[in-house]
Order: C-alpha cells, then structure tokens, then sequence
C-alpha cells in the first residue's frame, strides 16, 4: 500500500515537469504560430523543409527525404501578377456593379486559389468619374487586413493610349484620351497613392512630360497600347519607361513589316517585356522569340485576366453593350475589331506555356512569374524562397501541362486548400 501511494505520489510530482518537456518538443508551433511545409524546392528540384513564423519564412532547410504525403509536391514562392482586370465576376473598371470591399475580397479569395498571392488591380480606359470611383474604393480597402497586404498598389492602363483601332484593343475608344497630369493626379489621391504602375502610348500628344512627373514620383512607365515610332520609343526609355505591357498585343492586326512598334521595344536591352502566355494572346514562337531576346531577367509573364475567367462560355455584354465572346477553349474575344478582349486564363497556365514553348527551366519561370515583378516594384520581401522573405508560399504539382495548386499561404496563413 505504501509503495502504491509512493508511485502515485511521484507520478503526480513529475507531471509538471512532462508537460514542460511535452511543451518545448510539441507544441511551439501552436503557441508560436510556426509552421513547416515539405516539398521539393521549385529552384532545384531537391527536398526541402521550409519552416515559417509570424508571417516570415525563418528556415529553408535540405533534407533527404520527404516525408510520406509530400512526394511530387513543388514549393514555390507566390506567383505576382502585375495585370488583373478582374476576377471572379468581379471588375475592376466595368462589371455593371458597384465595387465594393466584399466583391475585391472575394476576387483576392479567388486569386489566391490559382497561387497567385500578390497582384496589382488595374483599371482600364473609362470615364473620369468611374476611374475616380473604383480607385476611392480601392484605396480605402487595400489595406485591409483580410487581404493580408497582397495588394501593395495599381496599375493605371490608359485612359492615355493609342485611339486607333487595333492600338487601343478593347478600350473604348470614347474615353480614349491625351495625358493630363492633374488628372492623374485626382486618380492618384483617391487611390491612396497606390498607382505605381502607369501604361501609356508615347507617341500621344503629351506623353513625354508626362513620363518624365510619372518618373519623378517613382512611377513605374510602361509603353502599351501604342504605335509608336523607334525615335519615340527610345526617347520614352530615355525618359524613364521601363517595360513594355503585354508586348505582341494592344497592336493593330495589320503593321508595316519594318517599322511597327514591336521591333525597337525588343532591340533595347533596357526596356523589359511582360507578356500574356495563356496560348491564345500569342503564338507559341512569338514567346520563343521574345524569350530569346530579353531571357528570364528581363521578361514578366502576366495574366490581362478579366472579371469573365470565371463565367461560363458565351457571349457577353459589357458595359457600353459592346458584345465580347467567351469561347469553351478560354478565349475571350471582341469580335467588333476581331482582337482579343483580354484573358480568361490566371497567371499559373501562362507559367507551365512559356515553359513549354521556350524549354525554360522551373526556376526561370517563377523568375518571370514571381521575382521579376517583386523587384520592378521594390517589393524586396517576396518573390522567392529565403529566410527573412515573406511566407507567401505555394505548395504544386504540374501535370498534363497544368499547375495544380494544393496550398497557398499569404504572409503565412493558409488561405487555400486543395
């Protein structure tokens, strides 16, 4: 009997000092908020641990093998896409709607489930008052903590572009206009100023004077939706213009072989590119090309995915009742000017195509798709996988020529699951 009560007694006095070893080899991660996900690393192929806390990734870690469950799973940083017009039914400029916190929440929500974690809303050519509206509410809201920082600014695509059909794609030629800065400057202070990207046509009345204010505010300038001669093209690179948007689009289906916009955007080394790679945008050998040209340092691949991606196929009005067609294959058209109207396709199919027509490697296309844009914008703590960077994270596989997104973190909370 005593020699039970002494057991008991013991037991009980130990228990204590069980639960704190209990604590400090099992449950850190609970209390601390870390977290460890297994895979193998996108940059190399190789198996590895990456653990993150607090929103920041602390350790990235090669091991031997991966734990049962994990095998073929990818880690890669999340995907940054500079070019959203919409998503999910919900627009940034059009949609016949008002915008409103809920419908950017539930895009982002959207967003995230395709890997992409950080994206730049932008708002096409349109009326002064609906530019002016949609930039107020998206201003206000880009902080909120719900969409945990994934949208660090805007992108401003016209309203100062080419007029001319074929130039000016799908944009409504009645708000089409020449640059006016103190206009811009209201479009600016209603967002907050969040605008830090800007596509212009530079052969526009104004254009120059207004790339050098965009410049002088750490604006980056982009040429789009133009048919701007050598001269005016190397004179806005002068200037400060720094990429080109969705170069081999927002141009007239007919060009002069010789001399056509395309040809001094890829001969100068100091303009990058973004391209559209969903397959339908451009041709295979038009991206091997443009590849070939500028390489993975100099290239951003992006989606122009609308707030139609999300829809079933069919035709469809927009605001102006102008009749856009979304085909089975994905494909969104405007048959008034036989272009496309922009893509229905997220920035993921894009990833695996310019792999597939070029033959880059994985890490060279998250370099296009991730790093690229985190550096155009200074966005210094993502990009890529490394300690003190951003737990903005994405767990895949690729299959038949798809990305299959099983998990995505933003800034270490798991927001997606397959």
């Amino acid at each position: 009997m005593i020699k039970t009560e002494t057991a008991v007694k013991n037991a009980s006095g130990n228990f204590p000092g069980i639960l704190l070893i209990l604590f400090f080899i099992f449950l850190p991660g609970i209390i601390f908020g870390q977290e460890t996900v297994y895979g193998l690393l996108y940059s190399d192929n190789k198996p590895v641990s990456v653990t993150f806390r607090d929103g920041v990734i602390t350790e990235v870690r090669k091991i031997k093998k991966l734990p049962s469950g994990s095998e073929g799973l990818i880690i890669g940083p999340g995907l940054i896409d500079n070019q959203i017009n919409g998503f999910a039914g919900v627009s940034f400029t059009f949609g016949g709607g008002e915008l409103t916190r809920d419908g950017v929440i539930k895009a982002t929500e959207a967003i995230w489930k395709t890997g992409v974690t950080t994206y730049l809303p932008t708002l096409t050519t349109n009326s002064h008052d609906v530019l002016m509206k949609n930039f107020a509410v998206l201003g206000s809201i880009a902080g909120d903590a719900a969409l945990l920082g994934s949208i660090p600014g805007f992108h401003l695509e016209g309203p100062y572009i080419s007029p001319v059909d074929g130039y000016r794609g799908a944009h409504p030629l009645d708000h089409v206009r020449k640059p006016d800065w103190q206009e811009f400057l209201q479009y600016r202070k209603a967002a907050g100023n969040k605008i830090i990207h800007v596509t212009i046509a530079p052969e526009v009345e104004g254009a120059m004077d207004f790339i050098d204010k965009c410049r002088a505010e750490g604006i980056v300038v982009a040429l789009g939706h133009h048919n701007g001669s050598a001269k005016e093209i190397t004179e806005a690179i002068d200037r400060g213009a720094i990429i080109a948007t969705h170069l081999g689009n927002g141009c007239a289906n007919m060009i002069n072989r010789h001399l056509n916009p395309l040809w001094p955007q890829l001969s100068d080394d100091r303009l990058m590119i973004s391209i559209i790679g969903d397959g339908f945008h451009l041709n295979p050998e038009e991206i091997r090309v443009f590849y070939k040209v500028k390489g993975p340092d100099k290239t951003i691949i992006t989606s122009d995915v609308t707030s139609y991606a999300s829809l079933e196929p069919g035709r469809y009005l927009t605001d102006e009742g102008e009749a856009i067609e979304l085909t089975p294959e994905g494909m969104l058209k405007y048959p008034a000017q036989d272009v496309l109207y922009g893509s229905a396709s997220p920035v993921k199919k894009g990833l695996v195509n310019v792999m597939k027509y070029t033959g880059c490697s994985l890490e060279e296309a998250f370099r296009m798709a991730a790093l690229n844009p985190a550096k155009l914008y200074g966005l210094n703590d993502r990009g890529e996988i490394a300690r003190g960077k951003r737990a903005d994270i994405i767990l895949f596989r690729i299959e038949n020529d798809e990305m299959i997104i099983k998990k995505t973190w933003v800034k270490g909370k798991l927001v997606y699951q397959e």
